[in-house]
């Protein structure tokens, strides 16, 4: 009998062991949205994977490019989104993993050496190096949200994953943070405070988007995710298998539904009705014979104005070209370009415009295809659509999935975070 013989057999259906960070018990999620506010109300099962026990959504209040402009509407749209949650659930919550929009979040990479002196690398060294990394990442008036190693240099070895316990004289880290204002961080704690929650974690939207989205080949050749929300339109670059950037452009749906109102002079009810249902970006030889009723600000509900779907199709077309070019040049910006790959997977609601997909294609000269959550047992299927794909990505962070080895808020000597300090001092405040 040879050593692989004497190996145990493996159990069909037996429980997979758990991620880092897992949540256990019951645990929501909240996605604090432009255009709306989602709750999700979940537990782990024995195979890692999250069911969903309560679903509650409201349309977004209090919200304008990610960022909280009116405590007591936000405040109406989360009380009713986390009730309807906890209803369907049976459950109450305290606390809540929420998305981070707000705040201008920025992203950053650095590169640090760190001296081992021929021993041992240890937990404490990558709390060093993490810490050094804040350090020299800090900026006045901004908190960081993410802090986590990308990848390491063991002496002249590189693309380490986890240097615990290998003997070196130096260690290199490539440090990704993500940090965001301070004051809209406040703002945020104030809100949820006003709601009776905790913020137990900060994930970043487009992160999240990521996670709930992307597959693991994409995440290891290199591959950018668009999140196009309501209020913003968030990126995710991918590469070797880490989140490598994150960035954030004022430019989302709102805009393009605005650019209708003004454009056609209707109701701003009206021209979301039109993009929603006649809108794209690709025009079609009928477009200038389809004619379409379209109301007028002011005027009698009778006064209805005609225009072709050609028109509606010219209005939004700009926008979109704009809002891939500044996706490109952010990439470029960021000298990230060329390790994001040659994919790119759109997601939020969005890209669901017709013609998105093929306008990203020809700007962004990449390979783009539509990005839908993945399946979520207890969810809704109508919750299972591009514009739910941040609120999917936080439960797949809160199965643990996407968690570096080491982050912001590291250790048993270190249980509070900057970020939960910084929440409980908005909390002592209110």
């Amino acid at each position: 009998m040879n050593a692989l013989s004497r190996l145990p057999v493996p159990v069909e259906g037996a429980p997979q062991p758990r991620r880092r960070g897992a949540r256990s018990g019951a645990f929501g999620v909240l996605d604090i949205g432009t255009t709306k506010t989602v709750c999700l109300i979940a537990r782990i099962e024995g195979d890692g994977l999250p069911r969903v026990l309560g679903f509650g959504w409201q349309r977004g209040r209090g919200m304008k490019g990610g960022s909280i402009i009116d405590l007591e509407e936000a405040e109406r749209a989360i009380r009713a989104a986390v009730g309807q949650a906890e209803e369907m659930s049976d459950t109450k919550l305290s606390g809540v993993i929420v998305n981070l929009s707000c705040g201008q979040p920025e992203s950053r990479l650095l590169q640090l050496q760190w001296p081992i002196g021929d021993r041992a690398v240890t937990d404490a060294d990558l709390r060093a190096i993490l810490a050094e990394g804040r350090r020299r990442g800090h900026e006045d008036g901004r908190e960081t949200v993410h802090g986590a190693p990308v990848s390491f240099t063991v002496d002249a070895t590189p693309g380490v994953e986890d240097p615990r316990g290998m003997i070196c004289e130096t260690l290199g880290a490539r440090i990704h943070l993500v940090d965001a204002s301070q004051a809209a961080l406040r703002n945020l704690g104030t809100c949820l405070a006003r709601c009776d929650l905790d913020v137990e974690e900060l994930v970043s939207a487009p992160f999240a988007a990521a996670l709930s989205t992307l597959v693991e080949d994409e995440k290891r050749i290199g591959a950018t995710v668009i999140d196009m929300g309501g209020g913003t339109t968030s990126i995710a670059v991918f590469a070797e298998g880490q989140l490598i950037h994150t960035s954030q452009i004022p430019i989302g749906g709102w805009q393009v539904t605005n650019d209708l109102a003004r454009v056609l002079s209707t109701p701003i009810n009206h021209a979301e009705r039109l993009k929603t249902l006649h809108g794209g970006a690709l025009s079609s030889a009928d477009d200038e014979r389809e004619m379409l009723p379209v109301p007028l600000v002011g005027e009698d509900e009778d006064h209805i104005a005609r225009v072709p779907r050609a028109m509606i199709v010219n209005i939004i077309r700009p926008r979109l070209e704009e809002t891939f070019e500044f996706v490109r040049e952010r990439l470029e910006q960021a000298g990230v370009a060329q390790e994001a790959g040659n994919r790119v997977v759109l997601t939020g609601g969005g890209s669901l415009l017709i013609g998105a997909r093929e306008l990203a294609a020809r700007v962004l000269d990449r390979q783009v295809r539509s990005g839908k959550p993945r399946s979520i047992r207890g969810l809704p299927e109508t919750a299972g659509v591009p514009a739910f794909a941040v609120a999917t990505g936080l439960l797949a962070w809160a199965a643990g999935e996407g968690r570096p080895i080491i982050d912001v808020a590291p250790g048993p000597e270190r249980p509070r975070g900057s970020i939960r300090r910084l929440f409980e001092w908005v909390r002592e405040r209110i």
